[in-house]
């Protein structure tokens, strides 16, 4: 008897799950936990920290894996079967990652950065764009540092290129950038892959989904890539040949995608 395909999405959740101003994705929940019913396992991947991904849990009444903080860290795996760990470290803690910051960046660079930690808290919440609660959990980060480049293109790239060189990365997502470890996305996902496939029985088929340039590797790297709509994002970049897109933003732009997906891989 033919194995039954595993399918495994992987997912950003700001602006391709969630609806980018209120942080919710209510008129597809159904669709979302009707996926999961059926034995989809679904992975978000995001920039958010652990404590952000938990309270998602908790908010929506699911227990799901996740990968925080950029592709930092890797949590609950063994949620898909018990012998796969319940926490995979990939980066150095931030506080070496802003060592190696304060000893590389030159000075008339530092002086175009703004970290958001250091803002009092109505400059945070109107960066954010969230209510006092939800900000003070995406501000616990562990592996990355957000910040505001206020300097000009020149100036981003020479600051780019600088972290590069000392091993580290600047994701940039939909409100801030940050600083974080030699991680992303990918990497994780490719992580988190490696270590499910030894344990689980079949063909496993992957799904990514972002809206974002820093979910473009992740997309990439899946089977079935697929794009939501984000009308500050110039999906016209994006050089895939399958890559599957979505005519409106999400959450409805995630459910379309999905489904367009799904009808794919049993085709």
């Amino acid at each position: 008897m033919k194995q039954k395909k595993q399918i495994i999405i992987f997912t950003d959740l700001d602006g391709s799950l969630l609806d980018k101003d209120t942080f919710r994705f209510d008129e597809i929940e159904d669709y979302f936990k009707e996926l999961i019913s059926k034995g989809i396992k679904i992975i978000p991947n995001s920039s958010k920290t652990e404590n952000e991904l938990l309270d998602f849990n908790e908010q929506y009444n699911l227990n799901l894996p996740f990968i925080s903080e950029n592709g930092s860290s890797i949590h609950g795996l063994n949620l898909i079967q018990k012998d796969l760990p319940d926490k995979v470290l990939i980066s150095r803690p931030a506080d070496q990652i802003y060592t190696i910051y304060n000893e590389n960046i030159p000075s008339n660079l530092k002086n175009k950065i703004t970290f958001i930690l250091k803002l009092n808290s109505k400059e945070q919440q109107e960066i954010f764009g969230l209510p006092l609660d939800k900000m003070m959990l995406a501000l616990k980060r562990n592996y990355s540092l957000p910040i505001q480049f206020v300097g000009n293109e020149i100036e981003k790239n020479e600051f780019i290129k600088i972290i590069k060189h000392v091993g580290l990365t600047v994701q940039t997502g939909g409100r801030i950038m940050n600083i974080c470890d030699n991680v992303n996305k990918s990497k994780a996902m490719s992580k988190a892959l490696k270590l499910i496939s030894k344990k689980l029985e079949g063909e496993i088929v992957t799904i990514g989904v972002g809206d974002n340039e820093n979910d473009i590797e992740m997309i990439k790297q899946s089977n079935y890539p697929c794009l939501v709509k984000n009308e500050n994002f110039n999906s016209s970049l994006i050089n895939i040949d399958n890559l599957i897109k979505s005519s409106e933003p999400s959450p409805r732009g995630w459910s379309d995608v999905i489904k367009k997906a799904i009808q794919k891989i049993k085709t």
